[in-house]
């Protein structure tokens, strides 16, 4: 659970000004503060442009060369390898999920990469309690990074005083949708309500048109959709830490309406054909190449979707009230996936070195790339100035509004029980299933693995 209090010193995930954003180790300030942005850290003998070859493997989850993302890191490491020709990055590029379980294999043999990717909270928990990876503290404390990040964000990627990976965004989930698409069946506003949203899912289906754009091949993807109507259905945010305390189980009549609706866009036909076999890259480009009316994902997606063929006809609003329950201000919340280093790397200064001046430069360059909304690091840039489309400035006003949210299921839960929500609710597009019973399938797991 994330309230409005947490929620407000978290920096309301601080576009604070949607148009104007400040951090003056990013670009723009002083010749002292370019200059520490643009060096890495530590000494000559570490990084510099003598010494030993080095290769360091960075582990990346931007696999779409179409993507802003995808722009900024090989921009980067492009740089860094400039700067420092005994240093070679070599990047390991996978999408979200294949990350995931490649990332699994390694930890066993404690075989981490360099740099790798991880997820806030629950997610990353078992790594750093193996001691798979690096506290991070000391390269914080280096050119004024720890300044750049949002206020307390980086708490969730802390565990006893130490940092262990720093964010690549503070996203919120919300639909994206093409107006040209609602126009041509006949659909003139944005629904408000979960009946207004699934008669629009009926009308685009009886069009021909997608209604909904998802890769369910990637299982997260139908979880963080679940996750917005239990959102709504519970009223407001907490449920599944309530679920941890002890407050309420599986079972409880939130979670069952939350399924029964979930149900209904699939009994709709809301969802692309086969889509547990397409994955997420995939299932975006589906919305990104103007083949589906709506995408229900987080606000990382801006970027490429104003960097694709749908760029212009895009807007953005929150997940929809059900059954009048819930307030569209309270969003499910994303900290951003975060580059960790690996503890038992054999170039632990050269790496930290590296991924400070990754991260220092990573915002002044996304937001060169017409992707800064949705950052976990303050941006030094006026969006609109900047040329940033009408659908960033809307999403950067959506921001504004947070009271508050939810973290995702599998950032809340312990890995084993995350593992069966995700495999439950990806059965769902396949075949019908009483609720009831996938509430009991949740509650056994969660009992099952309580620690």
């Amino acid at each position: 659970m994330v309230n409005r209090k947490l929620w407000k010193r978290t920096s309301a995930i601080a576009l604070t000004a949607a148009l104007a954003l400040s951090l003056s180790a990013c670009g723009g300030g002083g010749a002292k503060n370019d200059a520490a942005a643009n060096e890495p850290a530590g000494n000559g003998a570490t990084s510099g442009s003598g010494g030993e070859k080095i290769t360091i493997t960075f582990q990346n989850i931007y696999p779409d060369p179409a993507t802003p993302s995808y722009k900024t890191i090989h921009a980067l490491v492009e740089e860094y390898e400039a700067a420092h020709p005994n240093i070679h990055i070599e990047l390991d590029t996978l999408n979200t999920d294949q990350q995931k379980i490649k990332l699994k294999t390694q930890a066993a043999s404690k075989e981490v990469p360099d740099i790798t990717i991880v997820n806030p909270a629950a997610q990353m928990k078992p790594f750093v309690d193996a001691g798979l990876l690096a506290p991070l503290n000391d390269m914080l404390d280096q050119n004024g990074l720890k300044d750049t990040y949002q206020e307390g964000l980086l708490d969730y990627y802390s565990f006893d005083g130490n940092v262990y990976a720093l964010p690549d965004g503070n996203n919120i989930e919300v639909v994206y949708y093409n107006k040209e698409l609602f126009e041509q069946a006949g659909i003139t506003k944005v629904p408000e309500t979960f009946d207004e949203f699934l008669a629009d899912v009926k009308i685009f289906k009886e069009k021909g048109i997608t209604p909904l754009a998802i890769g369910e091949k990637d299982s997260w993807t139908g979880s963080f959709l679940f996750m917005n109507i239990l959102l709504r259905t519970n009223g407001g945010p907490g449920f599944l830490q309530d679920v941890m305390d002890g407050k309420k189980t599986f079972e409880d009549p939130a979670f069952i309406e939350a399924v029964d609706k979930f149900q209904e866009l699939v009994q709709a036909g809301a969802f692309p054909d086969g889509a547990t076999s397409i994955d997420a890259t995939a299932g975006g480009n589906i919305f990104k190449s103007g083949q589906a009316a709506m995408w229900v994902i987080g606000s990382w997606e801006t970027g490429a979707i104003d960097a694709s063929s749908v760029a212009g006809k895009v807007g953005a609003f929150p997940f929809p009230t059900v059954n009048g329950k819930g307030d569209p201000n309270e969003f499910m919340l994303a900290p951003g996936s975060a580059f960790a280093v690996s503890a038992n790397s054999e170039h632990l200064q050269e790496t930290k070195d590296f991924l400070n001046f990754f991260t220092l430069n990573f915002p002044k360059k996304q937001f060169e790339n017409k992707n800064a909304v949705g950052l976990g690091q303050k941006v030094d840039g006026d969006l609109k100035a900047a040329g940033y489309s009408d659908l960033a400035i809307e999403v950067a006003e959506l921001f504004n509004k947070v009271k508050g949210g939810d973290l995702a299921f599998d950032n809340t839960m312990n890995p084993a029980t995350a593992q069966v929500h995700l495999s439950s609710i990806q059965n769902l597009f396949v075949q019908q299933v009483d609720s009831a019973q996938v509430a009991k399938e949740h509650q056994t797991a969660f009992e099952a693995n309580k620690q």
